[in-house]
């Protein structure tokens, strides 16, 4: 019998790691092609990784919670044959790749490749099984096979986890000696330490008898953590403009029931704000724009996100791909498509990637303002706050009068680090001048 390497596949464009939230198969259980083996977490969507061939799982090689690398090897299925198989691997860097099978079938078979056993010069002690994310943390920090060997391990059966790791080269690094690899490779594992994971816990808040003590779910935790990270990443700036929509909102009034007539869509201000978005991105392209270490890379497409609040109370950010290449019609049906399907938990994990910039709708549940928090790798996001009906001045040929208009503000927070306040105002304000500058006589 053959032996198949089920491993975690590729799930957008940066998503590299994901956390196993179930196995819904058994060692021993028989798997039928394309059945769904377990369920993975990203940082927002839940999704189901299938089996690509008829066999039997004969090991797990990961448990609930574990967080795998994409390309990992997951479990092994016994499939009808001779010799081993796996899925297709990126061929690009073959020797990276290697590094990460060889643990998964140094565990499950004695006859591997032997370029594979001597490509990573950690290994398998005796009864002590080191995962595939252990072995590229010892080799990144230059910890040899015998300082890996005496780490004490607190997770199954001694086996030693992530945060043994960390803890271990957080205190090596506090030590007054250090190897000179390990200050070269610092900066290329800053990022994977993660550190706000391995500081101390505060000082526990005390809960009285009567408080109700509840655990964060999965995604708020995630959601927390990402909020956090990006205070600490950009310098966030924000700008204010109020804009006269009374046009958009009685040229709505007048379309919306045609509308829905005709396209069998409803017609909200959310993809007419879109619209006008995109089209000021397209005016001032350095908004558009992710910062790498010291580079800045300048998007080619207008992928918006479009936060969107869940039933939970948590938070999501469907993405509007090329959104500058669609008519209002268009924008219309993407948004509502992704807005039905964030609400039914029926999002894709393609449906959050690569989004160049964020809008948010805080006047949704009535905040006329709000100072948003930059979803990164973006420098920009812009919260729409409520529209109300306010006493204006108006300019006319004839002079000034009071008159009652709809009127909002629009919150735009940006990346002082690589936008300065003159390009985030002058973006906020095209976006304002988009929108006032609105055809009553508009057709759809």
């Amino acid at each position: 019998m053959a032996k198949f390497e089920l491993k975690l596949p590729k799930m957008g464009e940066s998503v590299a790691e994901a956390t196993i939230t179930s196995w819904l198969k058994e060692v021993g259980d028989t798997i039928e092609a394309d059945e769904a083996v377990l369920e993975i977490a990203t940082d927002k969507v839940d999704s189901e990784v299938p089996s690509e061939v008829d066999g039997v799982l004969i090991e797990k090689l990961f448990d609930v919670d574990d967080v795998v690398q994409v390309g990992q090897t997951i479990a092994i299925i016994e499939i009808a044959g001779e010799g081993n198989a796996s899925a297709e691997a990126p061929k690009s860097e073959p020797v990276k790749e290697a590094v990460q099978e060889s643990p998964a079938v140094a565990e499950v078979t004695k006859t591997v490749v032997a370029a594979k056993e001597t490509a990573s010069p950690i290994v398998n002690s005796g009864e002590r099984f080191y995962s595939p994310l252990v072995k590229n943390m010892a080799k990144q920090e230059g910890i040899s096979q015998a300082e890996l060997d005496s780490i004490e391990g607190t997770g199954k059966e001694g086996r030693v986890t992530k945060n043994d790791m960390l803890s271990y080269i957080e205190n090596k690094s506090s030590q007054p000696q250090a190897a000179p690899s390990n200050t070269e490779k610092a900066p290329e594992t800053a990022p994977e330490l993660k550190v706000p994971e391995s500081k101390p816990a505060p000082t526990p808040v005390v809960a009285n008898g009567d408080d109700e003590i509840i655990e964060m779910t999965r995604m708020g935790k995630l959601i927390a953590h990402h909020m956090v990270e990006s205070v600490q990443t950009s310098a966030h700036v924000q700008s204010f403009i109020e804009a006269d929509v009374t046009k958009i909102w009685n040229w709505r009034k007048k379309v919306k029931d045609e509308f829905l007539k005709r396209e069998g869509e409803n017609l909200t201000f959310t993809p007419i704000f879109m619209e006008a978005v995109a089209k000021a991105l397209r005016d001032f392209p350095m908004m558009n724009i992710s910062v790498q270490g010291d580079s800045i890379i300048k998007k080619k497409h207008i992928n918006l996100g479009m936060a969107a609040a869940l039933g939970d109370g948590n938070l999501i950010v469907p993405v509007i791909k090329d959104a500058d290449q669609l008519n209002l019609v268009g924008m219309t049906k993407k948004v509502n498509d992704l807005a039905n399907r964030a609400r039914e938990n029926k999002l894709k994990p393609d449906d959050i990637q690569g989004g160049t910039y964020t809008v948010t709708n805080v006047g949704t549940f009535g905040s006329i303002m709000g100072t948003p928090i930059i979803n990164q790798p973006q420098v920009g996001i812009l919260a729409l706050g409520a529209i109300r009906k306010v006493p204006a001045v108006v300019e006319t040929p004839e002079g000034d009068f009071i008159g009652i208009r709809y009127r909002m503000f629009m919150s735009h927070s940006y990346d002082h680090r690589v936008v300065n306040g003159a390009l985030g105002g002058q973006f906020v304000k095209a976006v304002k001048d988009y929108l006032e500058a609105w055809d009553p006589n508009r057709e759809i």
